[in-house]
């Protein structure tokens, strides 16, 4: 008689995706995440007796963990199936615990990635949990509970209450806080270039050469003067070609995404936060219904990963994939090693078929899954692809001494960037292939423009590169990067404007603080050394109380001189121009975890509040009221009227100020992002029109 099988997930989605893989003796429920931690109202550890955590049911999930007993007694075999990492390891322990399954008996599971293949193999292969896993989640856990629940308490006293300091979170604030620190001490320095516009007699093909010096040497002109002069010496100068130099060049593809190179691309390409890009990378891997044969599969492996391995029968379908899409030419087979800390266990992350191609299923997919699926499918493919060649042209041009240079550049193979061009931080002068060129020939100067410039301040941080900086100082593991980001954001450390990062007031008191009472915590060396020492615990060759053992008779101690030393501390509230209609005092901005709202400073006696109005000066097409400016609850900026919810006027995408639709009179719209217009919101009008460039830069919402 065939036996009745429970095997426990962590989301409902993943559940009703793998339920349809397997035959009726399975059923397949859900955690919901974590059944089992610490407690909320009390440190949960025992710091005297060997730091035990003191575990309890997280309130909210009892009725949950009373069902999940029940289905285990029904079953005759219970596989726990949570996520292949620490934290999923963790909820395994927890669960066989709770559910009394023996966490040394073959009772775990893992797979990659969610289709019927891996799902069903991986059931065939259930093994004991791994301890290595589970004990470094606690260590991590432990060590942030202990740091967050020890240092808020005083924060709290001494500056303000329902402040908060984390192992990760506080480091990652004190970059931000640093970097604005570098900018606001920047003191800029003055510099020119020349730029000529050169072509040959009897020629219109145009060369754009550049100031590098003079004698042979490299000079920066650092003044108006040094500048006038070079202007002088050149004007109705002979332009001379000096020398010509062609080499070839090859680029490399980029190895397929881990979380953090994938968070950073898409942010810089459509703009999304890290946890947004996690919250659609995770419907990806869970499952998407595509109908016919394919049926609900997981599009990609699992999105939590540092490791850039790639499973050998994903290796050998790209390769024959690519080469019938492509050509024997463009492809190269090619596996990537990973960094040495990372997660080898893992893959990189992948479509878990380069057979199922974007395109062929955009209609099954939202906008969003869309643009991640195709991002996360050319990345993976190009890595699998040859280089791309370029023909490098470099000449050196002379004029009364002075020389000038120019570069072009021509793809004479385009390799990977037929499917797939990555993105940087850093904004990269284009160049174009240059007309022939030998040396002695005589250029004529149809234009020479001198420009003053100064030197930038660093750029401040975005999520894309905020997640470098972390990832490069071996800070934060996969998992951490986004709810890291969100904790700074919502806890009014850090505000976001447009992309950038930048610390609030109560940041910079905050990292001050922090700076100078605890110096470990947000020491970016002391961290990353914390880091590896939890791997080393992952790896076994560590104890997990050995290293909470090492790290808390210091701690302790700087905990006891920080209560003595820091003073008090009085932020003051920002005064807003918006009378208190109770009492008439002035209001002040307040912030919660769903932004800034005002609030009468006559708290208790008034606890008047109200939203914070932003009005875009456009009128709503329903009502005649006006547009306003809101943010949903993820963080999210939409229009909305201001007299919801009578008016249910709610749009995406940002109306048209002092513009009216030419066809019908009604509100026009802009879209942004790929595919850029204006459209009227009148759904019987047709007019739309793309956006121009000075549009396209506008923000109608500022």
């Amino acid at each position: 008689m065939a036996k009745n099988k429970l095997l426990i997930v962590e989301s409902p989605a993943k559940a009703g995706t793998i339920q349809k893989y397997l035959g009726k003796n399975y059923k397949v429920v859900a955690s919901m995440g974590h059944v089992i931690d610490l407690p909320k109202s009390s440190l949960g550890v025992d710091v005297d007796n060997n730091f035990e955590p003191k575990y309890i049911t997280i309130r909210g999930k009892g009725d949950l963990l009373t069902s999940l007993k029940k289905e285990a007694k029904k079953a005759d075999e219970v596989l726990l199936a949570t996520d292949p990492d620490r934290e999923g390891e963790a909820i395994s322990w927890h669960l066989a615990h709770a559910l009394k399954i023996d966490p040394a008996s073959n009772c775990r599971v893992t797979f990659n990635e969610i289709t019927k293949t891996a799902v069903k193999d991986a059931i065939k292969q259930p093994r004991p949990i791994d301890m290595k896993l589970v004990d470094a989640q606690q260590a991590r856990r432990v060590l942030d509970r202990i740091v967050g629940y020890k240092i808020s308490p005083i924060l709290w006293e001494k500056v303000k209450k329902g402040l908060s300091a984390g192992r990760v979170q506080s480091v990652a604030t004190r970059l931000i806080c640093d970097r604005e620190e570098e900018i606001l001490n920047f003191v800029p320095e003055e510099f020119h270039t020349i730029d000529v516009k050169l072509h040959e007699k009897h020629s219109k093909k145009q060369i754009n050469a550049r100031y590098f010096g003079e004698n042979g040497k490299e000079r920066r002109l650092g003044s108006l003067d040094e500048a006038n002069k070079v202007v002088q010496d050149i004007t109705d100068a002979e332009f001379v070609v000096e020398s010509v130099k062609e080499n070839t060049m090859k680029r490399k593809p980029q190895p397929p995404f881990t979380t953090s190179t994938l968070q950073q691309d898409a942010s810089r390409k459509f703009s999304y936060q890290a946890s947004r890009t996690m919250q659609i990378a995770q419907t990806l891997y869970e499952g998407v219904k595509l109908g016919g044969k394919l049926g609900t599969i997981g599009l990609i492996t699992y999105m939590r990963t540092d490791s850039l391995r790639i499973a050998d029968d994903a290796l050998q379908e790209a390769e024959l994939f690519l080469k019938a899409e492509y050509g024997e030419e463009y492809v190269k087979p090619t596996q990537y090693k990973s960094k040495k800390r990372s997660q080898d266990a893992h893959e990189a992350i992948r479509p878990t078929s380069i057979a199922i191609r974007p395109i062929d299923i955009k209609d099954k997919l939202t906008t969003e899954q869309y643009k991640l699926y195709k991002l996360i499918w050319e990345r993976f493919a190009a890595s699998q692809m040859e280089s791309a060649i370029y023909r490098m042209t470099s000449v050196e041009i002379s004029a009364n001494g002075h020389k000038f240079k120019a570069n072009g550049s021509e793809i004479i193979f385009k390799g990977y960037m037929k499917v797939y061009v990555e993105s940087t931080d850093d904004k990269e002068e284009k160049t174009k292939a240059l007309p022939s060129m030998k040396k002695g020939d005589a250029l004529t100067a149809s234009d020479i423009e001198s420009k003053q410039h100064f030197t930038q301040p660093p750029p401040r941080f975005s999520d894309a590169s905020l997640i470098r900086e972390l990832e490069e100082n071996g800070i934060g593991r996969p998992s951490t990067y986004a709810p890291t980001i969100s904790t700074i954001v919502s806890r009014g450390y850090v505000q976001r404007s447009k992309k950038q990062l930048i610390p609030t007031a109560l940041g910079n008191v905050t990292t001050d603080i922090m700076k100078q009472n605890f110096t470990n915590i947000v020491d970016v060396d002391f961290t990353a050394h914390m880091e590896e020492e939890l791997d080393n615990v992952e790896e076994g060759s560590l104890d997990w109380i050995t290293v909470l053992k090492d790290f808390y008779p210091e701690f302790a101690d700087t905990l006891e001189k920080a209560q003595i030393n820091i003073e008090k501390i009085e932020i003051k509230d920002r005064v807003s121009d918006v009378k208190c209609e109770k009492c008439g005092r002035l209001m002040v901005y307040k912030l919660s975890r769903f932004g800034e709202f005002l609030a009468c400073p006559g708290y208790p006696e008034c606890q008047n509040t109200k939203a914070i109005r932003v009005g875009t000066g456009v009128k709503c097409p329903k009502c005649e009221g006006e547009i306003l400016i809101k943010q949903s609850k993820k963080g999210r900026t939409y229009f909305g009227c201001e007299h919801w919810p009578k008016c249910d006027f709610m749009a995406w995408d940002t109306p048209v100020k002092d513009e009216s639709c030419p066809e019908c009179g009604s509100l026009l719209m802009r879209k942004n992002g790929r595919g850029a217009k204006i459209y009227c919101y009148n759904e019987d009008c047709s007019y739309e029109r793309k956006l121009s460039r000075s549009e396209s830069t506008k923000d109608d919402s500022e």
